[in-house]
């Protein structure tokens, strides 16, 4: 962070920019044509370690086929194991249709919209508990996934210590003080985009990149 810069305004920047910049460039996914909670959650878990031009036909073959949680939830473990093939990490569709149970079984089919109601579900995590009550349900709630984690890290410049539990709290503190109220479903889609496009693992466009004037990593060298 430019030694002139204070946190606030670093803030204030960072908002303002990965917004703009979202609003040009993002992605036409299409789990972002609904709210509907039961979809979103079926994006998220397919999304886990799956790049997204995969996903895209598996997800609209999944809901053809499984449209609602109690759908899901009556289905037979071989057959949605079968339909997830070639997704890979076969333990997700059996640990969302378990979720799918629970959801019927302790909530009339209908998936909690708060943090606690989430969590307290096997196979739902911090993240995929934010990103339903945000993409979902509008909250403002913070997710931290890889490319979130890794913009808000170089911008923000925070290193790994030898205990990596206290960056991880720190990026969550940051993953949440960078929602401005109201619009956090629009900052955390647009910080996954540009985790994904801009801010990449390898190769991150530095000289393009909307944050490198106030970015703690600019130039950013492997």
């Amino acid at each position: 962070m430019p030694a002139s810069l204070s946190i606030p305004r670093a803030i204030r920047v960072f908002q303002r920019q990965v917004l703009r910049w979202y609003a040009r460039y993002q992605r036409p996914l299409p789990w972002r044509a609904t709210r509907d909670p039961y979809k979103i959650l079926v994006s998220e878990i397919m999304l886990q370690q799956t790049q997204v031009d995969r996903v895209i036909p598996k997800y609209h073959e999944f809901l053809k086929r499984y449209p609602t949680v109690k759908e899901l939830a009556k289905a037979r473990p071989r057959e949605v194991r079968k339909l997830w093939y070639p997704l890979g990490y076969n333990i997700r569709p059996i640990r969302l249709r378990n979720i799918a149970k629970q959801v019927v079984q302790r909530h009339g089919g209908s998936i909690p919209d708060s943090y606690d109601g989430l969590v307290a579900m096997d196979g739902i995590g911090r993240y995929t508990a934010g990103a339903v009550l945000s993409f979902a349900f509008k909250q403002d709630a913070p997710i931290l996934d890889t490319n979130v984690a890794r913009l808000l890290s170089r911008y923000f410049g925070v290193r790994t210590p030898l205990k990596r539990g206290t960056t991880r709290r720190r990026l969550w503190g940051l993953a949440a003080t960078v929602i401005p109220k109201g619009q956090g479903y629009t900052i955390n889609q647009a910080m996954m985009d540009f985790g994904a496009l801009i801010c990449t693992a390898r190769k991150p466009q530095c000289r393009v990149c909307a944050l490198r004037r106030t970015c703690a990593s600019y130039p950013y060298v492997k």
